[in-house]
C-alpha cells in the first residue's frame, strides 16, 4: 500500500484525501440524508460510496481509497483446484527436498502427471510465477537446510550490544586445545575444560576457571566468583604484575542452554544477588558471538604451546600432542592469565577499534560497582544443594553422614527438610541451612579422607557392579581406599590413573579462612586466603 501511495501523482493523491475527508465525516450509521449528500459531493453512485466506506473503515487509512490496479490480486491461486493439487503435491514431495531438483525437472514431472490425468499442463513460465507466490524461506529450508535459510532470510535488526560496563556478561565453556601434564611425574593427563566470561560492552575478560570436570554449576560458580573478586592477590600469587581491574557483580549473565546453566543453584543464586539470567535461543550461535570470538582467540594462543591439538586434523598432521605436552594445569592457568592481561586486554580489539583495557577505564568511573559483602557466601549460593531431614545422627548425603554440634538445638524440633549445600570437589564438609545462616558440618567420622563426588559415584558404581545393593558409608570408603591403592601402584604410563591423581590434587589442606562458619575452619580450594580479605 505504501508503494502504491508513493507512485501516484499529486493530483490523484489530493483526490484520495478529499474522498477520505468526506468519509471521515460520516457517522457510524449514516442516515439517508448523509448518504445522499456524500454521493453528490463525491459524484459517485451509492454502491461506490459504500465500497469506499468499507475499505476506509477497514484500514483507517486514506491510501485504502487508491484505485486498485488491474490484474490478478496477490494471494489468488493461478491454477484451478485439480491442477493446483497436482502442482502442490510435486512441489512438496519432489521439488522441496534435499536433492534440490531444478525447475525444469519439476515442470516435466508435473506435465507427465497432468497428461496421465487428462489435464493440460501449465507452462514453465506460469509455474515459475506460481513458485514465486509461495513461502521462499520454507522451500529453501527444505532444500538447503536451516542454516542456509537463516543466512538468506533471517533479519538482523542490530548487533547484540550493551550500554555500559558489566551490564551484560557472557559465560561459556570449551575444551582447551592442549594436553597438560601432572605436576609430579610430568606425564600427560588430558585436556582441561575452560569456563570463561567476557563483558560485552568493553570486551574485557572478567574471569575464568580451569578444570578437568565436565561443565557444571560448580565451574560456573567458580568462574563467576573469580569475576566478582579483586584479582590483585590472585595475580601476585602467580607472579603477574599487570593489572586486571574487572570486579563486581554483573547486571545480567548471558548463557547458552547447557544443563549447568539451568541448575537450580545457578538460577536461584543469580536471582538472589540481583543478577538477571538470559538464555540465547537454541541453535543460534550468533547471539553468543562475543564469547565465541573470545574463545577462538584464547584457543589460537594455546596453539603455540607444546602439546597443542591445533584446530583441525589437517593442521595436526603427524604431531603427537601427548608426547609433546609439558605444561601443568597451574602453568596453563598462568599462561592464559598472561595472555588475557597482556596481548588481549592491551591490544586493539577489532570490534571496538581500541584496547579493551582503555574501554574499561573510560567506562568504569561512571559504574556503580556491586560487590558481595561475603564472597564465600556468594560461592555457597551457587553451589549445588539437596534437601535432607535432620536426624539424630546428623545429615545423610551421598551415603555419608555429617555432624556438627550446631545441630543439637534443632534435633527433634522439626520434620522439615533442610537445604544442604555441598562442594563436589570435596565431600569432607557440607553446609546446612539452619535459621538465618549456614552451619558447616564435617563428616561424622573425622578420620575420613577427602574425596570428590566423582570418586564417591565411581565407588558406588563399583559396588553395585558386584551386586551390593545395600550400600553403606563404610563400604564406600573401603572401595575408595582400594581404588586409590590401585592408582598408587599403577604403571606410570596409564593415563586414566594419572587423571585420577590429578582430580585429587586440590584436596590437600589449604590455610583456613578467617571468621569460619560455626567455628569450623573452612579450607577453600583454588583461591588463596588473601583474595577473600
Amino acid at each position: 500500500m505504501t508503494a502504491e501511495r508513493d507512485e501516484v501523482s499529486e493530483q490523484e493523491w489530493r483526490g484520495v484525501l478529499a474522498r477520505a475527508d468526506v468519509l471521515r465525516r460520516l457517522s457510524p450509521r449514516p442516515t439517508a440524508a448523509e448518504i445522499s449528500d456524500a454521493t453528490k459531493e463525491l459524484e459517485v453512485s451509492r454502491a461506490t460510496l459504500f465500497r469506499w466506506l468499507k475499505r476506509y473503515r477497514g484500514e483507517e487509512r486514506a491510501a485504502s481509497l487508491l484505485n486498485r490496479k488491474p490484474g490478478r490480486r496477490a494471494g489468488v491461486d493461478a491454477f484451478g483446484p485439480d491442477l493446483k493439487a497436482i502442482v502442490d503435491d510435486n512441489i512438496t514431495n519432489f521439488y522441496a527436498t534435499p536433492e534440490k531438483p531444478t525447475l525444469t525437472r519439476l515442470w516435466k514431472r508435473i506435465s507427465a502427471d497432468c497428461r496421465a490425468s487428462g489435464k493440460a499442463p501449465p507452462s514453465i513460465r506460469r509455474l515459475k510465477a506460481y513458485l514465486a507466490t509461495l513461502d521462499a524461506e520454507a522451500i529453501v529450508r527444505q532444500r538447503e537446510g536451516k542454516s542456509r535459510a537463516e543466512a538468506r532470510f533471517l533479519g538482523l535488526p542490530g548487533s547484540f550490544a550493551a550500554e555500559r560496563a558489566m551490564q551484560i556478561v557472557q559465560i561459556d565453556h570449551t575444551k582447551v586445545d592442549v594436553t597438560v601434564v601432572d605436576p609430579v611425574e610430568r606425564l600427560p593427563i588430558g585436556r582441561p575444560i575452560l569456563t570463561i566470561g567476557v563483558d560485552v560492552f568493553t570486551r574485557m575478560v572478567v574471569g575464568f576457571y580451569l578444570s578437568f570436570e565436565a561443565p557444571s554449576v560448580t565451574s560456573v560458580a567458580l568462574c563467576l566468583t573469580h569475576a566478582v573478586m579483586d584479582k590483585t592477590a590472585w595475580l601476585a600469587e602467580r607472579g603477574i604484575t599487570a593489572e586486571w581491574p574487572t570486579s563486581g557483580l554483573p547486571e545480567r549473565i548471558h548463557v547458552d542452554n547447557g544443563a549447568e546453566f539451568h541448575a537450580r543453584a545457578f538460577k536461584r543464586g543469580c536471582a538472589d544477588h540481583g543478577v538477571t539470567l538470559a538464555y540465547r535461543p537454541p541453535g543460534t550461535p550468533r547471539f553468543g558471538g562475543h564469547i565465541e570470538r573470545l574463545i577462538g582467540t584464547m584457543m589460537g594462543s594455546v596453539h603455540l604451546l607444546p602439546g597443542t591439538h591445533f584446530s583441525s586434523v589437517a593442521d595436526k598432521g603427524d604431531y603427537d600432542p601427548e608426547a609433546r605436552a609439558v605444561m601443568t594445569m597451574r602453568e596453563l592457568e598462568t599462561y592464559l592469565a598472561l595472555e588475557i592481561v597482556g596481548p588481549y586486554h592491551g591490544g586493539v580489539h577489532r570490534g571496538l577499534g581500541r584496547p579493551p583495557i582503555a574501554a574499561w577505564h573510560e567506562a568504569n568511573p561512571a559504574r556503580q560497582e556491586r560487590r558481595p559483602r561475603d564472597p564465600l557466601g556468594l560461592l555457597l549460593d551457587f553451589l549445588p544443594f539437596e534437601t535432607r531431614v535432620l536426624r539424630r545422627t546428623g545429615i545423610h548425603l551421598h551415603n555419608i553422614c555429617y555432624w556438627s554440634d550446631g545441630f543439637a538445638p534443632w534435633i527433634g524440633r522439626s520434620d522439615d527438610k533442610l537445604v544442604v549445600k555441598y562442594d563436589p570437589r570435596d565431600l569432607r564438609r557440607v553446609f546446612v541451612r539452619l535459621g538465618e545462616g549456614y552451619v558447616a558440618a564435617p563428616t561424622r567420622n573425622l578420620l575420613r579422607p577427602a574425596i570428590t563426588l566423582w570418586e564417591q559415584r565411581a565407588a558406588l558404581r563399583a559396588l553395585r557392579a558386584r551386586g551390593r545393593r545395600e550400600v553403606d558409608e563404610e563400604l564406600i570408603f573401603q572401595a575408595i581406599a582400594a581404588q586409590r591403592a590401585l592408582v598408587d601402584n599403577a604403571v606410570r604410563d596409564t593415563t586414566e590413573m594419572r587423571k585420577l591423581r590429578a582430580r585429587r590434587a586440590h584436596l590437600l589442606e589449604r590455610p583456613a579462612l578467617p571468621a569460619p562458619i560455626d567455628e569450623q575452619p573452612i579450607a577453600l580450594p583454588y583461591f588463596p586466603v588473601e583474595e577473600w580479605e
